[in-house]
């Protein structure tokens, strides 16, 4: 028996999110279908990170567990003709016996994109949030520096997450202007459920002067998800990678 992990790539648009469930098809379903029938044996998937219904990646990690003789590094390109276009495994490669990424230090960088325009366009809609009114962004970048550090993140979180704790470390965020789009950016050691978009909800309603930069501690002090901003819309999120520590976290990312 041998343990392989994949790099998964999607478009979320069409699924309920990355785990299986009755309600509708998703990523995870796709994957152990395929993978069942390449490797010719039953074979279920155990991601990283559970990605919800219409949001992307481009970095997700899964495991399973397989006897089939193929070498690993063969079954990312085998897929490719029996997974649809929108998911794609990017590499494949085999890891030791018992490995999983959920269970090692880990940094999860997120990207949310804003199409800023006086007008749709229909090419990015299933990718970005489209806002036509102007955002200060220097005022974005402001609030964002409040938000690096550990910090209770319970203002931030939707209601109904079951978690033992709060308390999340965000290592970066960068608001990057890239013509009519604005990538909203975010690493950290773990999300909590939607916060990467209330956090996004929250820097736009500072962009829109409906916030200052300085209210983002005092929502933080507050724990109370009714201070701050408004869910961002799935579409605009996209998991870009997870950076893996099985032996801990590098120093500089805990200052």
């Amino acid at each position: 028996m041998r343990r392989i992990m994949l790099t998964v790539a999607y478009d979320g648009s069409d699924y309920h999110g990355w785990q299986t469930e009755p309600t509708g098809i998703t990523v995870e379903e796709v994957l152990n279908r395929a993978l069942s029938a390449l490797l010719k044996e039953e074979v279920r998937v155990s991601g990283a990170s559970r990605t919800d219904a219409g949001v992307h990646a481009r970095g997700n990690l899964c495991v399973f567990d397989t006897e089939a003789p193929i070498p690993p590094e063969k079954i990312a390109p085998a897929l490719l003709g029996r997974l649809p276009d929108d998911i794609v495994v990017r590499a494949s490669r085999e890891v030791p016996a018992g490995f999983h990424p959920r269970r090692c230090d880990s940094v999860k960088t997120y990207e949310y994109t804003i199409y800023r325009d006086e007008l749709p366009d229909p090419l990015v809609r299933r990718t970005s949030w489209f806002l036509y009114r102007p955002l200060d962004v220097e005022a974005m970048r402001r609030a964002a520096a409040f938000l690096i550090g550990e910090h209770d993140f319970q203002s931030f979180c939707a209601a109904g997450a079951q978690v033992q704790t709060t308390v999340r470390r965000i290592t970066a965020v960068t608001v990057a202007e890239d013509g009519p789009f604005l990538r909203i950016r975010v690493s950290g050691t773990g999300f909590l459920y939607n916060m990467v978009r209330i956090l996004t909800g929250t820097l736009v309603q500072v962009g829109l002067g409906q916030k200052r930069p300085e209210d983002i501690p005092l929502i933080l002090v507050s724990k109370d998800r009714a201070q701050a901003g408004p869910t961002a819309p799935p579409q605009g999120l996209c998991l870009m990678k997870i950076d893996l520590y099985p032996s801990g976290f590098p120093a500089e990312l805990l200052t």
